[in-house]
């Protein structure tokens, strides 16, 4: 039965990387393959909520606007855009030479060319709620939107708001053709985009193979076709460890994740490679938009006053942390929220580990106080090790503090109902503004309807929040959300820990791969020697 599996599967593909013992007739360097450990559960940008979904959509499917490696708005199937003097309406002007992939439904071995009503088809999935989509969030603030001819699209909002073109980047905005549901069929048997990639065969929870779409309208700056690369395997290995043994074998070409399991054999304590690898691998950092952080719920009974906040900020050796418990994978946090990498970050707010202000503050808040708040500090099992850490540094400043380790359901209402005075939490962009972050404080947005879990209210904050998502000039913007940042680090709702990084690991003989802070997988230029 698996010979029979494996014959069919090269009848199919003209493949034999699967399992068999023949030949190759396929060109090795043609092929990228990657393993997953978390399984694609949908082909549909309508459901691109995981990573693995994420990045499997981004090979097939393209939108209006997309993000280039430092995180700038640029055109996509849009051509370019107009944005109206009170930024309620934006007018996209598409590209006239933009087709879907090859299918049946559009007639034997063809295609047509997107239209702006195919954005509209689109959008409208994801507010039907017979399709149930998860990304119809990002029309919330959209009042209308239509095709005003063939190749001209007009958006309305209901208000202003700049970080908009950031949403349209989501894969969840991706365009599709109507005819793949005017037929009835299941699109997860037949995605049909418009990207680099296009469907070839999936196999759920074994393997995902993609082939080059020929009629790709993107081109290198010497008029190249893209991508250079012929197929896509993806298999779908559970067993983290296993994903690491294929990369040191040359099974697959990337590894995108670092478990600790493994992390000591591939990383030196200082977060660089270890020299054994250094002649087949290459590693590739960059900063990913996430902020971990420390968050108080200020609505409890029992609130922390901000001076005892700043004092536990200042005593966390963040540097340390960084060094000892993640291998120098990420950044310290002494800045704002806003995370390393994104328009609006500030290298340094406050003033870094100060062990001996912190001890000061503390002993001047006993002559008038009997004794320090009892903290709990909630968290999952994954994060232990950081919370202890913090519980340790606390200790050496005189606040003995308790580690609680929840199960994630338990941790996700207890944050979101404010049952937990004291909890570890972090943010990752849903889209790469500033805004995203700072939405966690503005009082309107409180918990559990909006992401403010620590249920700030501040009216000069919010002042400043509506001013900026009122400003469509970017510099003017990105000076309020500096001055909005400042402030919630003077009232210290929560303490950022540390800003992730993002850590690729390839085979040395892969060329071209490029990452940046949204950390999402991109092959269009990617080569192989």
């Amino acid at each position: 039965m698996k010979n029979l599996v494996c014959l069919n599967l090269i009848v199919i593909l003209c493949l034999s990387f699967f399992s068999c013992n023949t030949k190759p007739s396929v060109d090795d360097s043609k092929v990228f393959r990657l393993n997953r450990y978390e399984n694609v559960s949908s082909l549909d940008p309508a459901f691109a909520r995981s990573k693995s979904n994420n990045w499997i959509c981004n090979l097939l499917y393209t939108g209006l606007v997309n993000f280039d490696d430092s995180l700038h708005v640029v055109p996509e199937i849009a051509k370019h855009w107009e944005i109206s003097s009170d930024g309620k309406r934006y007018t996209f002007y598409l590209r006239n030479d933009v087709y879907f992939h090859k299918n049946a439904v559009f007639g034997k071995d063809s295609t047509r060319k997107v239209t702006a009503k195919d954005f509209v088809f689109s959008f409208n999935r994801l507010k039907d709620p017979k399709v149930g989509s998860s990304g119809g969030f990002v029309l919330n603030n959209v009042t209308d939107y239509k095709a005003l001819n063939d190749s001209v699209l007009e958006i309305n909002l209901n208000q202003s708001f700049p970080p908009f073109l950031g949403l349209l980047s989501m894969k969840y905005c991706s365009v599709v053709p109507h005819e793949i549901f005017d037929k009835g069929l299941d699109f997860n048997k037949n995605p049909v985009g418009t990207g680099a990639f296009q469907y070839q065969l999936w196999e759920d929870n074994v393997k995902l193979v993609l082939k080059k779409n020929q009629l790709f309208y993107q081109k290198d700056k010497k008029g190249n076709s893209l991508p250079y690369l012929e197929y896509v395997s993806v298999q779908f290995l559970p067993e983290k460890h296993s994903e690491f043994l294929q990369l040191i074998q040359g099974k697959v070409d990337m590894l995108a994740s670092l478990d600790p399991s493994y992390k000591d054999e591939l990383l030196t304590p200082k977060g660089d490679l270890q020299e054994k690898y250094k002649s087949s691998l290459q590693m590739i950092k960059a900063p990913y938009l996430n902020t971990e952080y420390l968050c108080f719920y200020l609505d409890g009974n029992e609130i922390v006053p901000k001076e005892l906040r700043k004092a536990l900020n200042y005593a966390i050796d963040k540097n340390k942390m960084i060094t000892f418990l993640r291998n120098n994978i990420g950044f310290p946090a002494n800045g704002g929220f806003i995370p390393k990498g994104l328009p609006g970050h500030i290298e340094n707010i406050h003033e870094g580990y100060q062990p001996e202000t912190a001890r000061k503050i503390i002993n001047d808040y006993l002559k008038s106080n009997q004794k320090l708040p009892e903290l709990k500090l909630i968290t999952t099992q994954e994060y232990a090790d950081i919370c202890e850490f913090v519980q340790s540094e606390l200790t050496k400043v005189g606040w003995r503090i308790q580690v609680n380790v929840v199960d994630p359901g338990t941790m996700r209402d207890g944050k979101a109902n404010g049952k937990f005075p004291f909890f570890r939490a972090n943010w990752g962009a849903d889209y790469p503004d500033a805004e995203n972050f700072l939405s966690l404080f503005y009082s309107k947005n409180l918990a559990p309807k909006g992401p403010n879990y620590s249920h700030f209210k501040n009216e000069n904050f919010d002042k400043l929040y509506e001013q900026a998502i009122n400003t469509n000039s970017e510099e003017e913007r990105i000076n309020l959300y500096k001055k909005m940042d400042k402030l919630v680090m003077e009232e210290m709702p929560v303490i950022p820990t540390f800003y992730d990084q993002s850590t690729t690991f390839l085979r040395k003989n892969v060329h071209g791969f490029s990452t940046s802070a949204i950390n999402m997988l991109d092959l269009t230029r990617v080569w192989k020697d």
